[in-house]
C-alpha cells in the first residue's frame, strides 16, 4: 500500500489498493459458464419522506435493495506484476565504504537488482454489459496480469485499455456480455450530508458493504491532485480502491482512492473521485486510448489573511498567481503574477486547489472565463485552455507574521548581467535580511519583482508601494527558477 507523509497533518494520506511485495504469479484460469444477469438496469426510485424541519422531500436510503440491485455488478481485481527495487536497496549492502563498493564490482558481487514481484487487490465496478470496467489507475499499475472475479464466481484476464495516474483512473475490458451495470450519477447534485454506500473489496473480503454520510466536496488533497474529491465517514480500508460510491437513488457518484489515516486503516475520513470525472477520463480512453489534460500554465498559491490585507480583498479566497508560463493561455489571456483568481468558468474560486480542480474537468481548446482582482478592480479575461503534461503548480503561500515589525530588508537594483542571468527585466536584489522579512522567510539574494502586485525597480518605488500598504505587504520573491509571494505583516 502506498502512503505518503503529510508536512501539515501528522496523518498519512493512503491510497487503498492493498499491495503485497512477494508471491507467486496467479496460474492461469479458464472462463467457463453463462452470464447470469440482466445487462441494464433502471435507476431505482428510493422512498421519500418530508422533512419536519424544512417541509422538503428528503430521499431515505434503502441500502439493502441498493446493494441487492447493484452489488453484482461491483468486481474484485487481483494484480500480478513486478516493480523496480528502490535505489536505496543496493546502496545499503555496501554501508557506506566506496572500497568495499569496489571489492564486490572486483568478484562479481555486484549485479542489478532483479525485479520484484507484486501481488495486490482492489476493487471496480462494471460500466457496460460487454465487459467495461472502471477503477482506480494505482490499482493496476505496473501490472503483468489482472484478474476480474465477478459476484458469481467467473474469473476473467482484463485488459488495460487505458491508465491516467493524474486522476487515478484506469479503464479495464474483459471478454464477457450481458454483464449487470451500474447506474451513473453526478456530483452536482450531491449534497453534504446525503447518504452514501460503499461496496468494495477490503482486506480481500469482496462486495463488502459499508455505509456512511458525504462530510464536503470539492476536497484538494495535499499530494499535487487536480481532483476535487468527495470526502465521506464511510469506512474503506485498503482493498476498497476503484469500488463505486453510491448515493440514496442507487446512482454511482464516485470512485473509492484514498483514506487519511495514522495507522493505514479507515479512520473516518475517505475520499472518492467524482464520476463527473471519471466519466470523461474513462470516454477519452475508450475513445482514443490516451488522456489528454487542459492546461492554464500558471502557478498560484493559497490567499491567506496577510495577503488578503495586501491586496486589498475583503476576505482571505483565491487563487494568487504567483507565475504565468509565457506563451501559456493564462499568458496570452493577459494574467499577471499578482492576479487574484476569483472565480473560474462561472464558479467561485476559494481555495488555490480549486483552480487545477476546475481546470481538470475541462478539455484542450475549452474557453475558460476568469474573474480576477487586479489593483482592487475585478478585471474579466477569457483563456483558451491547451493540452498539457503537467499539473497546475501550487506553491505555499509562505510564513504569516502577526507579530513583525518593521520590513528590515536592504536592496539594490540588479546590474545588467545579474537581470540577464536571473531572466528577469527589473527587479531589486536583497543584500541584508531582518525582522518581518527574515521570519517570513526572505533570504539574502532573493530577488524582489513586486510589491503588491506592483512591478519595482527602485529602491523608491518599492519604499513608496510599501508605505501605501496599513497592515501587510506582498513581496513576490525570485529564487532561482521558483516564484512566490511571501506575505509580512507590519506594524
Amino acid at each position: 500500500m502506498n502512503k505518503m507523509n503529510l508536512k501539515s497533518a501528522p496523518l498519512v494520506l493512503a491510497l487503498l489498493g492493498a499491495g503485497v511485495v512477494g508471491g507467486a504469479a496467479v496460474e492461469a484460469l479458464h472462463h467457463t459458464g453463462t452470464p447470469a444477469h440482466a445487462a441494464v438496469l433502471a435507476p431505482m426510485a428510493a422512498p421519500v419522506v418530508t422533512s419536519p424541519a424544512t417541509g422538503s422531500a428528503v430521499v431515505m436510503p434503502d441500502f439493502p435493495t441498493i446493494t441487492q440491485r447493484y452489488g453484482p455488478a461491483v468486481v474484485n481485481i487481483s494484480v500480478t506484476g513486478t516493480a523496480k527495487p528502490e535505489q536505496g536497496q543496493m546502496q545499503q549492502q555496501f554501508n557506506g565504504d566506496p572500497l568495499d563498493f569496489f571489492r564486490q564490482f572486483q568478484r562479481g558481487q555486484m549485479r542489478p537488482q532483479k525485479p520484484v514481484p507484486v501481488r495486490g487487490t482492489g476493487s471496480g465496478f462494471i460500466v457496460g454489459a460487454d465487459g467495461l470496467i472502471l477503477t482506480n489507475a494505482h490499482v493496476v499499475k505496473d501490472a503483468n496480469e489482472v484478474v476480474v472475479k465477478l459476484t458469481d464466481r467467473r474469473e476473467f484476464r482484463a485488459k488495460v485499455l487505458g491508465s491516467d495516474p493524474k486522476t487515478d483512473i484506469a479503464v479495464l475490458k474483459i471478454n464477457a456480455k450481458n454483464l449487470p451495470v451500474v447506474t451513473m450519477g453526478s456530483v452536482e447534485n450531491l449534497r453534504v450530508g446525503e447518504w452514501v454506500l460503499a461496496i468494495g473489496s477490503p482486506f480481500g473480503f469482496e462486495n463488502t458493504v459499508t455505509a456512511g454520510v458525504v462530510s464536503a466536496k470539492g476536497r484538494s488533497l495535499p499530494d499535487d491532485s487536480a481532483v476535487p474529491f468527495i470526502q465521506t465517514d464511510v469506512a474503506v480500508n485498503p482493498g476498497n480502491s476503484g469500488g463505486p460510491l453510491f448515493n440514496a437513488r442507487g446512482e454511482v457518484v464516485g470512485i473509492n482512492s484514498q483514506i487519511y489515516s495514522q495507522s493505514g486503516g479507515y479512520q473516518g475520513v475517505s475520499f472518492a473521485i467524482p464520476i463527473d470525472l471519471a466519466n470523461k477520463i474513462k470516454d477519452q480512453i475508450v475513445a482514443t486510448g490516451k488522456v489528454q489534460h487542459a492546461k492554464l500554465g500558471v502557478a498560484v498559491q493559497e490567499v491567506n489573511q496577510s495577503l488578503a490585507d495586501s491586496f486589498g480583498l475583503d476576505r482571505p479566497e483565491g487563487a494568487l498567481v504567483s507565475n504565468v508560463e509565457k506563451g501559456s493561455p493564462a499568458d496570452r489571456a493577459g494574467l499577471q503574477p499578482g492576479d487574484v483568481i476569483r472565480s473560474a468558468g462561472g464558479k467561485a474560486i476559494v481555495s488555490s486547489g480549486d483552480l487545477p480542480a476546475l481546470v481538470s474537468l475541462k478539455r484542450p481548446g475549452d474557453p475558460l472565463d476568469l474573474e480576477v482582482w487586479r489593483n482592487g478592480k475585478r478585471v474579466s479575461l477569457t483563456a483558451k485552455l491547451a493540452p498539457s503534461g503537467d499539473k497546475t503548480a501550487v506553491a505555499d503561500a509562505g510564513a504569516d507574521n502577526s507579530n513583525a515589525g518593521k520590513i528590515g530588508l536592504a536592496v539594490r537594483p540588479l546590474q545588467p548581467d545579474e537581470k540577464k542571468e536571473a531572466g528577469v527585466k527589473n527587479g531589486l536584489v536583497v543584500e541584508d535580511v531582518g525582522g518581518a522579512a527574515e521570519r517570513a522567510g526572505v533570504e539574502q539574494g532573493d530577488i524582489v519583482l513586486a510589491v503588491n502586485g506592483t512591478p519595482v525597480s527602485s529602491v523608491e518605488q518599492m519604499r513608496q508601494a510599501v508605505s501605501k500598504s496599513e497592515k501587510s505587504v506582498a513581496l513576490l520573491i525570485q529564487r532561482g527558477e521558483d516564484k512566490i509571494f511571501v506575505p509580512i505583516r507590519l506594524g
